[in-house]
């Protein structure tokens, strides 16, 4: 028979000698192994005190942002529920209505928006599906819970805070540097 790989390696039948009889020799190479990693640095982060770096490119909440003026950019079109392959984003649009200009860019905008974060698997295709940059993945970790309910996140939990009213909130939201 043929081998498939050249991985295979012949196995000693020799018998063995008194020193390998009392398995001294593994044993003392087992403890030299073990001592020699008591002294090197422990990889274990203590979380609360400390917090990793993550990644550049890491994925977190998702957040529904707004404009300069406070009016939401989601003009519910749809693309971001389309391109999301574990069917996570359920939304439904509503019209403008007059009077409601501070609140909305388009006439259209997404009366409910929820995003499953049981079902989310942190892909960021609604990312980039979105053309008016309303939806992105923020830097913040998501928590975990123990009700169901408590990870399905609706409009309220995914909008960033308005810049007109509260722009320190809105500023340490986007990232940057607070407003004094």
């Amino acid at each position: 028979m043929q081998l498939l790989t050249q991985r295979s390696k012949p196995v000693s039948r020799k018998p063995m000698n008194l020193l390998e009889k009392i398995y001294l020799p593994a044993i003392l190479k087992g403890m030299t192994i073990t001592f020699s990693h008591m002294f090197h640095k422990k990889p274990t982060i203590r979380y609360p005190e400390e917090t990793r770096e993550f990644s550049p490119v890491f994925r977190g909440l998702h957040v529904l942002n707004r404009d300069e003026e406070g009016r939401e950019n989601c003009t519910a079109c749809g693309l971001c529920a389309v391109a999301c392959p574990a069917e996570a984003i359920t939304m439904e649009a509503a019209e403008r209505k007059e009077g409601e200009e501070h609140l909305y860019r388009e006439e259209k905008y997404a009366a409910r928006y929820e995003i499953n974060m049981l079902r989310c698997i942190f892909c960021g295709l609604c990312e980039d599906a979105c053309p008016k940059d309303a939806i992105y993945l923020s830097e913040t970790v998501a928590p975990a819970s123990f009700a169901r309910k408590e990870l399905i996140y609706g409009k309220k939990d995914l909008l960033i805070p308005n810049p007109v009213t509260e722009p320190e909130a809105y500023a340490q939201a986007k990232g940057q540097k607070q407003i004094k």
